[in-house]
């Protein structure tokens, strides 16, 4: 697919990595609806977007919300006169060790049901609904595209990140079922999983822990948004790319 021809769905993308692919792809001539649960985020994308050659439409989105998916993704495809595509970007943390003693006083304590819960909700059951209700849209307009599941390294499993890393894993072996299950209608699937790039996200890091994880990355750098844009890119344009999950690390083994 041609990056100009795209009418893309983007979620999380008032900030972020999320913002990046949407200004991207308006850049190149694409449309794109632009979801979030960040107002204020989406409003100065839009007036960022303004001076581009494409189109960015903007409407708040919390993913996690079923009946809210279905409404929105109807909404997109009107504001942009079709729709061929979703990055499934949106995604929360909620870090934690599944069991742990307190050190000071001895007690065991547990993940909580809540802390669990939010994580799986957006991350992975927004993403699926989301993407599930765009693939219908397509199919009843009888249109090819191609959906883009952002997972994530963690997906191969990290300490402290039980929720995030069962959403993240599960995102990436969908992206093979999907791909299965969409392809006799010409809609392909595919995954790209960042390692650690330069986001507000990251930013918020503890600095020690964010430093030693930037002294494992073999490419001696933390990423940048572009490098993951490089990768969402290719699995837009790439017709013969399909139910595949690339990892975009710089090396580093989590």
């Amino acid at each position: 697919m041609r990056l100009n021809d795209a009418k893309f769905i983007i979620t999380g993308a008032a900030s972020g990595l999320g913002r990046h692919y949407a200004v991207r792809l308006a850049e190149a001539g694409g449309q794109v609806v632009a979801g979030d649960v960040n107002e204020a985020g989406l409003a100065s994308l839009v007036e960022e977007g303004k001076s581009l050659p494409g189109k960015i439409h903007a409407r708040p989105l919390n993913v996690a919300s079923e009946g809210e998916v279905g409404e929105y993704v109807s909404w997109a495809n009107e504001a942009m006169g079709g729709l061929n595509g979703l990055v499934n970007n949106a995604g929360i943390l909620r870090d934690g060790l599944l069991v742990k003693k307190d050190r000071k006083t001895g007690e065991v304590l547990k993940m909580s049901a809540a802390q669990w819960q939010a994580v799986i909700d957006v991350n992975l059951t927004g993403a699926t609904f989301i993407a599930r209700d765009v693939v219908a849209k397509m199919i009843e307009t009888s249109t090819k595209g191609v959906i883009v599941n952002i997972s994530s390294i963690a997906r191969h499993g990290n300490r402290g990140q039980s929720n995030y890393t069962a959403a993240k894993a599960a995102l990436a072996a969908n992206t093979r079922t999907w791909s299965l299950e969409f392809a006799p209608f010409g809609i392909r699937v595919a995954a790209i999983a960042p390692g650690m790039i330069e986001t507000p996200m990251t930013q918020g890091m503890n600095q020690k822990a964010r430093d030693a994880l930037v002294a494992n990355i073999p490419s001696g750098r933390i990423g940048e948004p572009e490098d993951i844009w490089i990768a969402v890119r290719f699995a837009i344009e790439c017709d013969y790319f399909n139910g595949r999950c690339i990892d975009v690390d710089g090396g580093l083994s989590m």
